[in-house]
């Protein structure tokens, strides 16, 4: 049975594991952004508005921050119990950018509660606002750090292999590999983006359930413009990504575009099945897309999966999270560029219950999109751990009890998702945002 298999069921923890603490890595990286954003706007506009966005956002914001700890601290403690094979042979490497994880976690949470316990000390509400600015630094090198380890997982460089063992390391080069460029800085933009689009999600709903506060509409107006730009910015990251796989990795960008025969002026297949002799069917084909993704010309040659042997071609289906996330994508750029130009020249439809629903989905397939990222940086790498040198088989622990972990874990996982619901509805319902602002004084320039 499956479920008796620790090499299967330590992909499924770790899997879990992953897909949980996305959600609180991915808040804690983007919201700090959206805060410093909200109060310089608050006090360069005298917009006390603004500065109780910055204010709601971080009290929540630290709920996430409480559930993301757990949940990386987790991480850590499963790459030891459940890939102790992998640990023995690259940890001396990895431990470094672990560390340096842990240091800007703790950075970022020292300045994040300065900021939050001195909120009202400070009448000059700009000397307030310099918090903000390591924790955003904190939030974003606690992003590089642990994508570095993905980085180096996916390029392991570094070091010499010598009878199966790892010599000669030099950590800080296994840090700066060639794949760190565009996997840091897809997370980072993809972070904002989807931080931008679940603010706004709560925006509009609340503007379709009656609500005509001006604060909903600013908050909205704002996000909804970061989200586009941070949109843009990962679509464009996203072709780098494309011609770093076709040169780096093109056993997983061929897997992921079901491209089996190497060949020149190459579609990109979105959609689709494959039928017995691996053909597509029902797919939709964009001529020599695939061949612009990869090299940037229409007219490039792209390697096919065929040219790999068998053991060492990635799982097919990760084709569909590219499909999910390419579409997601798509459809958050569509969505918050119509949103925009609407605002500007006055179309009504932007304002209407239909177009806001629009945006209430947009935060929640945008963590849809994260996550079918992530399934496909991690699942595209099989059937290696480390690219080239360990599989998955040679790392997994044969502890026969990785069934039960999972199960433990899983509803610990249920709890935290619905200990983190609960409490956040309660901080925000039993505080309304009219009685939030009448305790706030107006801003005034150069008031200390």
């Amino acid at each position: 049975m499956l479920f008796d298999d620790p090499v299967f069921m330590s992909r499924m923890l770790t899997i879990l594991t992953l897909s949980f603490h996305i959600i609180y890595a991915t808040i804690g990286v983007g919201i700090p952004l959206m805060i410093m954003i909200a109060q310089w706007i608050g006090i360069r506009k005298n917009d006390q508005h603004y500065i109780l966005m910055a204010r709601r956002w971080a009290r929540g914001y630290v709920v996430t921050v409480a559930v993301g700890v757990v949940t990386g601290t987790i991480i850590g403690l499963q790459l030891s119990l459940l890939w102790p094979n992998f640990m023995e042979l690259a940890g001396h490497i990895i431990a470094l950018p672990l560390f340096m994880e842990v240091f800007a976690f703790f950075f970022e949470a020292i300045f994040l509660g300065i900021y939050i316990y001195t909120w009202d000390r400070f009448k000059d509400q700009r000397k307030h606002f310099l918090l903000l600015i390591p924790v955003m630094i904190g939030a974003g090198m606690s992003a590089y750090f642990i994508t570095v380890v993905n980085s180096f997982m996916n390029a392991p460089q570094g070091f010499d292999l010598v009878d199966g063992a790892l010599t000669n390391v030099n950590p800080i080069l296994a840090m700066f590999n060639v794949a760190v460029p565009t996997k840091v800085s897809h997370v980072l933009a993809t972070a904002y983006m989807t931080s931008a689009f679940i603010l706004a999600t709560i925006a509009a709903f609340k503007l379709i359930k009656g609500s005509k506060h001006a604060y909903h509409k600013k908050a909205l107006y704002m996000t909804m413009k970061i989200g586009l730009v941070f949109a843009l910015a990962a679509a464009i990251i996203g072709d780098f990504s494309g011609k770093y796989l076709a040169e780096y990795q093109p056993e997983k960008l061929a897997a992921a575009e079901w491209h089996f025969e190497t060949e020149s002026e190459a579609p990109l297949v979105l959609y689709g099945v494959l039928d017995e002799n691996n053909e597509t069917r029902y797919g939709l084909k964009i001529p020599y897309a695939l061949s612009i993704l990869a090299h940037g010309s229409p007219n490039a040659e792209v390697t096919g999966l065929n040219e790999f042997p068998e053991e060492e071609r990635p799982p097919l289906k990760i084709h569909y999270y590219f499909d999910i996330m390419v579409t997601i994508g798509v459809f958050m750029i569509v969505v918050s560029l119509l949103f925009w130009v609407g605002v500007k020249r006055g179309w009504r439809f932007v304002e209407g219950k239909g177009f806001r629903w629009l945006i209430v989905a947009g935060g929640p397939l945008s963590f849809l999109a994260i996550e079918a990222g992530w399934w496909m940086a991690e699942v595209g790498r099989q059937p290696w751990i480390l690219r080239g040198i360990m599989t998955v088989d040679e790392a997994a622990t044969t502890s026969d009890y990785v069934g039960l972990m999972f199960i433990l874990f899983l509803m610990l996982y249920t709890v935290l998702a619905i200990g983190t619901i609960v409490i956040l509805r309660r901080i925000f319902l039993h505080n309304p945002i009219e009685k939030e602002l009448e305790t706030l004084e107006p801003v005034k320039d150069g008031e200390r």
